[in-house]
C-alpha cells in the first residue's frame, strides 16, 4: 500500500496528464469474491479501491485503471457493474471491470441516478433516477432499462417528502435509503419488482444516518452529537420493523488528536463484517482508519481526498447482450489503460 501510494505520488510530481485510477484486476482475487470499495480522489488522480475484509492483511487495494476526460463520481453498483457520472452530472458511464467493458449512457444526461438493480421478472438491469434541476420531493421518479431504445419511464412520486441520504442498500429485493430531515425516523424503500415506493420506520436520529447490510440484516449507523460515539442499530425483525441498538463504538478522539493532529468534524463511516466481527471504517481529514467494535484503532491509511462508499463490487465475467447496444461501447481498450 505504501509503495503504491509513493508510486502514484511520484507520477503526479512528474506532471503526467490527469488520470482516473480505478481498476487493476487482482490475479489472486477470485471473481466470485465480494468486497467493499472506496472512492478516492485528488486534483490529478481518482481511484476506486477496495477494502477486502476477507484478506489476511485487510489492505486497501486498487482494482483497475482507466483514463477518462473528466473527474467522476461513483453512483451505483450492481452484479459487477459500476455506474459513474462526471463531476457535472452531464454524462453517465457504465463499466464492468472484470470484462473491461465500458459504454456511455448519453441519453441520461438530464437525470440524477439513485440506484441500479436487476428487475427479476424481465432480467433487465434498470436505473432509478429523477430529473436534474428538479426537487425529488415534488417531482416524478424515472426508470431506464439498460439497452432499451425507449425514453426513461415515469413511475410517479415517492410517498414521503425529504432528501434521500447516502447510497442505496439492496436487501430483500428492495433499495433502501435513510430520509434526511430533522429528527428523521424514516427509511424509504423501493421495491425493485413492483417498482414502487413505501416507507419504513427507523430509530430516531437528529439529522441523517448511513444504512448498511451485514449477513442479510439491515443496519444503520450515526454519530452522537459530540462526534465521539458511533451508534450501530440493527434490524431485529424486517417485517415488523423492529430495531435494536446493537453497539456503541466509542472512538479514542483524544488519542487520535495527539497522534494525527486536531480532527475536524467531517467524518464518514462504513460498517462491514468478517467472520462474525463488525468492522468500522472511518474517514476523517486525510486518513482512513479501521476500528474494531470496541473502538480500538486497528490500522490507519493515509489517503488524501478519499471518500468512503457503502457500495460492493462482486466481479463477474457474465456477458450481457445489452452492453454492445450502448453508445461508445468498447472492450479492453479506451478508457482502460
Amino acid at each position: 500500500m505504501a509503495e503504491a501510494a509513493r508510486s502514484v505520488s511520484a507520477r503526479a510530481n512528474r506532471g503526467l496528464p490527469d488520470e482516473i485510477v480505478i481498476w487493476e484486476i487482482l490475479p489472486t482475487a477470485p471473481l466470485a469474491s465480494e468486497r467493499k470499495y472506496i472512492y478516492c480522489g485528488d486534483r490529478q488522480y481518482q481511484n476506486i479501491t477496495t477494502f477486502d475484509n476477507r484478506a489476511a492483511d485487510r489492505q486497501v487495494q486498487h482494482v483497475a485503471r482507466v483514463q477518462l476526460d473528466d473527474t467522476i463520481r461513483l453512483d451505483a453498483s450492481c452484479d459487477g457493474f459500476l455506474l459513474f457520472t462526471d463531476k457535472t452530472g452531464a454524462c453517465f458511464s457504465i463499466c464492468n471491470p472484470a470484462t473491461r467493458e465500458h459504454a456511455r449512457l448519453t441519453m441520461l444526461s438530464s437525470f440524477v441516478p439513485l440506484g441500479m438493480y436487476r428487475h427479476r421478472p424481465t432480467g433487465e438491469y434498470r436505473i432509478l433516477m429523477y430529473p436534474k434541476n428538479c426537487n425529488p420531493e415534488n417531482d416524478d421518479f424515472y426508470i431506464f432499462a439498460l439497452g432499451s431504445v425507449q425514453k426513461p419511464r415515469s413511475i410517479g412520486r415517492s410517498t414521503e417528502k425529504g432528501t434521500f441520504h447516502g447510497e442505496a442498500v439492496l436487501l430483500h429485493g428492495s433499495l433502501h435509503w435513510h430520509l434526511e430531515k430533522h429528527e428523521s425516523n424514516i427509511i424509504m424503500v423501493f421495491d425493485t419488482i413492483a417498482e414502487s415506493f413505501r416507507k419504513m420506520c427507523a430509530p430516531v436520529v437528529p439529522d441523517h444516518a448511513n444504512l448498511f447490510e451485514i449477513y442479510g440484516i439491515l443496519g444503520m449507523s450515526n454519530f452522537t452529537d459530540d462526534m465521539k460515539i458511533i451508534d450501530l442499530w440493527m434490524m431485529q425483525d424486517y417485517e415488523s420493523e423492529v430495531w435494536a441498538l446493537k453497539y456503541r463504538v466509542e472512538l479514542p478522539v483524544a488519542y487520535l488528536n495527539v497522534k494525527f493532529g486536531k480532527i475536524v468534524d467531517s467524518w464518514s463511516v462504513v460498517v462491514d463484517s468478517c467472520d462474525g466481527d463488525v468492522l468500522v471504517l472511518v474517514r476523517c481529514d486525510k486518513w482512513l482508519r479501521h476500528f474494531d467494535i470496541n473502538g480500538k484503532l486497528m490500522a490507519s491509511y493515509h489517503s488524501e481526498g478519499l471518500r468512503l462508499s457503502q457500495h460492493r463490487l462482486k466481479q463477474t465475467l457474465v456477458s450481457h447482450t445489452f452492453f454492445p447496444t450502448l453508445d461508445g461501447y468498447s472492450v479492453k481498450r479506451w478508457p482502460f489503460i
